[in-house]
């Protein structure tokens, strides 16, 4: 049976994650952070069928006791500090965790078991950030515009650097953005989802947005872990783009979630400047050809249906359907 180590399990990538791993007949492990309040609110409903191990990112010690306790086949690593906005606010934080916190994995991989067990990064689209072509591939130069791009990008290189000095199953997968229902509420797709839903059952009044001419390729989480799977069944390990290979604005987010609930948009939302970033991403679009290709990748949720997806799902935990 093959096991898989899940970090940031109990986040949206990881709980899709787990429950595909499962599916495939997987032994599941989580990697969950030590802490006085227990967030496992994604992964409740399967909790019974995985293990979790307490550890942190920026512990090497704990880290590398779970893994030689664990022996996984498949090590997925996914926690990081992924709010960008807050990259500004706690830099340091962030790079610690989401860049130095890849090296301490892959630290624990090499020293553990270098030759049998396959890494997984979750790299971003943020890398890119000031875009020096588009779509972007997987040789379009990086140019981050936040802290947590620029921590990303460490990660992302400091893979690539184990996959080629110690001979290691090392990938990185650029994912684009990628939503669903569990979405935590601080990112935009989630908040307009969320406050659609609020103004709908007469709970909230006006939604609050920064910059609606921001363009993001928007995808569906679950099909995104799909390819994360993909990428470690591989025999030579590579970097892929995963995207939709679509662009679409924060004001088109909108206008498809009020339109789901039969509401005019313009009769709500209220620009904001303090939810502008200090510097802008505005067009990031990903070229998906060459995990198409190799992968055998699609995505199966288009980008109308996700939003109604997410509507739906806030609409009946409000009570509204």
């Amino acid at each position: 049976m093959k096991k898989g180590l899940i970090t940031g399990i109990n986040g949206q990538d990881g709980s899709y994650l787990a429950e595909l791993l499962l599916e495939k007949g997987y032994e599941v492990h989580g990697l969950v952070r030590r802490s006085s309040t227990e967030t496992f609110e994604r992964i409740n409903h399967i909790t019974d069928r995985i293990k979790l191990h307490q550890a942190d990112l920026n512990d090497l010690s704990s880290i590398t006791e779970v893994v030689r306790e664990v022996r996984p086949t498949e090590i997925y690593n996914l926690a990081a500090q992924s709010f960008v906005p807050t990259s500004w606010k706690q830099p340091l934080l962030t790079g610690d965790i989401t860049a130095m916190g890849v090296t301490r994995m892959l630290e624990a991989v090499r020293q553990t078991d270098a030759k049998g067990i396959k890494f997984y990064q979750a790299s971003s689209s943020e890398m890119f950030g000031k875009v020096q072509e588009t779509p972007q591939r997987e040789e379009t130069p990086f140019y981050p515009r936040s802290p947590y791009g620029v921590a990303k990008a460490y990660g992302h290189f400091i893979t690539v650097n184990y996959r080629e000095s110690y001979q290691m199953f090392c990938v990185s997968g650029i994912l684009f953005n990628h939503e669903s229902e569990r979405r935590g509420k601080e990112f935009v797709t989630r908040k307009v989802t969320d406050a659609v839903a609020r103004i709908k059952t007469g709970k909230q009044k006006e939604l609050r947005i920064g910059n609606m001419d921001a363009k993001r390729d928007w995808g569906f989480a679950g099909d995104y872990v799909r390819a994360m799977w993909l990428m470690l069944q591989q025999d030579t390990p590579d970097d892929f783009v995963v995207a939709s290979g679509e662009t679409h604005t924060v004001k088109e987010l909108i206008e498809i979630a009020f339109d789901h609930v039969g509401l005019d948009w313009k009769k709500f939302v209220v620009q904001d400047p303090a939810f502008m970033r200090p510097a802008e991403v505005d067009l990031l679009l990903g070229d998906p050809s060459k995990a198409s290709r190799i992968l055998g990748w699609k995505p199966e949720l288009d980008f109308p249906g996700l939003v109604k997806r997410m509507v739906d799902f806030d609409l009946k935990r409000q009570g509204g359907a």
